[in-house]
């Protein structure tokens, strides 16, 4: 032990390293004021702690580098660590509390995305768009600044102004963040910081906006004008790209799949020999596989003809694969006079199919829908040879309406 001074300080040697290359240290303790010293690194680093017994075990915690602070100043923060020791207080456990009380909701939200791997990307990015539209201003604000009050005005402005269903996404969002903080960031003893969820109050006040589900699709009809809107698109693009554009919407719609399982898939995920396709990153998680039917066979064969890469639709995104469709869909309606969206496209298949008396538990595996919540499909093993039959029935009705039959 020593009377820890500047002077002493500056005479202690530097430890040397051990032979494999590992930092030694070697600590020196004060003669004065029990439990306060200063350690020194074999890189040269000096810096004073306290070692304190908190509920019955030792805690070293540190008070600065030398000679950012002097031996006098850190003295007395060691006297005022100690002293709070001694009335029950853990300094550890209060900086803590200190640190999560200042953590960002953006802080928050990189957390959270690194806790939920199972999460897609698109849904990510969803959730990314949604929290800086509505609420860019909060990033950089601790989580717990962020109060009901807060919530409920700016739900109300963004909603009323500009988009109900983005501001109910990304107070959606913001509640799943309170919720993951509430049990990420806690006290030793187990204590949420957070004790209530502030974007509850939603739910409390019946503030929440009520979004219509969309129901447009194509009508019947409409199917014959629809497919010679599409055969104009070799007026805006090469007969490569226009056919790749054709074949996109025409898969989506004859298979009833959602546009990224169709736009992302894989030629290693296409079966000639056994005429089936199929999609692993679907929205329940699931793989997907469906029978091809003679016509989407077709076009998987053109496909193949004109084959680029590693996916069907190839295209120079970062993903490798077609991404926004919007432009050849805009000339199909410029030609067509028929308003769509391409998941009307899969509305269009739904209704379809259900019109055509296609069993509902054959549809709900044709669209790959949940079935976890119901009891009877549990007992129903439904396999892809038993889909083919409706899949070879819608894509006539499709053929038929269009005139191609």
């Amino acid at each position: 032990m020593m009377n820890i001074t500047k002077a002493v300080i500056d005479r202690l040697t530097t430890p040397e390293k051990k032979q494999q290359g590992r930092t030694e240290q070697k600590r020196y303790y004060d003669s004065k004021l029990k439990g306060f010293g200063i350690r020194i690194t074999s890189g040269g680093t000096k810096s004073f702690f306290i070692e304190k017994l908190i509920n019955r075990r030792l805690k070293r915690i540190t008070i600065g580098h030398y000679p950012a602070i002097t031996s006098e100043q850190a003295r007395k923060e060691a006297h005022k660590l100690l002293g709070k020791i001694a009335t029950g207080i853990d300094p550890l456990a209060e900086k803590k509390i200190e640190k999560i009380k200042k953590v960002t909701l953006q802080e928050v939200f990189t957390d959270y995305i690194a806790a939920r791997k199972d999460l897609k990307s698109s849904s990510i990015t969803d959730y990314q768009k949604g929290l800086k539209q509505v609420i860019p201003d909060w990033l950089d604000k601790p989580i717990l600044n962020i109060t009901k009050d807060m919530i409920a005005k700016r739900h109300a402005h963004h909603g009323e102004t500009i988009s109900k269903s983005r501001s109910n996404l990304s107070m959606r969002v913001l509640r799943a963040l309170f919720n993951f903080a509430m049990h990420q960031y806690e006290t030793d003893n187990g204590n949420s910081i957070i004790q209530t969820n502030p974007v509850n109050f939603l739910s409390h006040a019946r503030s929440w906006y009520r979004i219509e589900r969309k129901q447009s699709l194509i009508k019947s009809h409409q199917l014959y004008d629809w497919y010679k809107g599409l055969m104009e698109l070799n007026k805006y693009y090469s007969k490569s790209q226009a056919e790749m554009w054709r074949d996109y919407f025409l898969l989506v719609l004859f298979s009833g799949k959602r546009r990224q399982e169709v736009a992302s898939l894989h030629w290693k995920d296409i079966d000639f020999e056994g005429k089936t396709f199929t999609s692993h990153d679907t929205k329940n998680g699931n793989s997907h596989i469906l029978p091809m039917s003679d016509f989407i066979h077709e076009i998987f064969l053109r496909r193949e003809t004109m084959r680029n890469g590693n996916y069907v639709f190839p295209a120079n995104s970062n993903l490798g694969y077609i991404v926004e469709p919007r432009k050849a869909m805009q000339k199909i309606i410029d030609h067509s006079a028929v308003e769509f969206t391409v998941h009307d496209l899969r509305r269009t298949f739904i209704t379809t199919a259900e019109s055509l008396d296609i069993s509902a538990y054959a549809l709900k595996r044709l669209l790959n829908h949940s079935t976890e919540n119901d009891v009877t499909s549990g007992y129903l093993i439904i396999d892809v040879e038993r889909l083919r039959k409706p899949m070879q029935q819608i894509s006539e009705h499709f053929l038929k309406q269009m005139q191609l039959a």
